[in-house]
């Protein structure tokens, strides 16, 4: 994997929209579901974290409420954690999408980004991983009617700390 200072300016620039109507695009995607999703990439842990052994494990919990993933009308928030030094990812479902999604899924979806991000391929791992979220979220949480209005709970940037 490159050097860990150049992941942190490639999370910033994962395109939000890449396309004009593909179905595989994330605002194709987010007219298909009510589901939240949340980018996190850390460059080091806190040092309350560091001074505990605390692992990536323990941090993206603390995250998916710091920045209120959990705060959902339907509980369907989802967390990406990028730990950067570590290489570490997580993600953290909320209890709607958690009990429709088996473990098996979050882990082999973990294990394609990081192919990617291990190859050098930031943006792609990052926007097929929020694909790939976003999926699940149309298949368990879609959106009904066409003309529905759906306010965005969540902020759409990235948390680069």
């Amino acid at each position: 994997m490159a050097c860990d200072e150049e992941l942190i300016p490639y999370v910033l620039r994962v395109s939000v929209h890449r396309c004009a109507c593909k179905a595989s695009c994330y605002f194709c995607f987010i007219q298909l579901h009510t589901g939240q999703i949340r980018i996190c990439a850390e460059g080091a842990l806190p040092w309350s974290y560091l001074h505990r052994h605390a692992t990536a494990r323990e941090r993206a919990p603390m995250l998916f409420s710091k920045l209120r993933v959990w705060d959902t009308e339907h509980n369907n928030g989802v967390l990406i954690y990028l730990l950067v030094p570590e290489h570490a990812i997580e993600i953290v479902a909320d209890r709607g999408l958690a009990c429709c999604v088996a473990p098996g899924e979050w882990e082999a979806l973990v294990s394609q980004l990081a192919v990617h991000l291990r190859e050098g391929r930031y943006e792609e791992g990052l926007a097929q991983a929020v694909d790939a979220v976003s999926a699940r979220q149309a298949v368990h949480f879609p959106r009904l009617g066409a003309g529905m209005a759906h306010a965005n709970e969540l902020p759409d940037a990235p948390v680069v700390r």
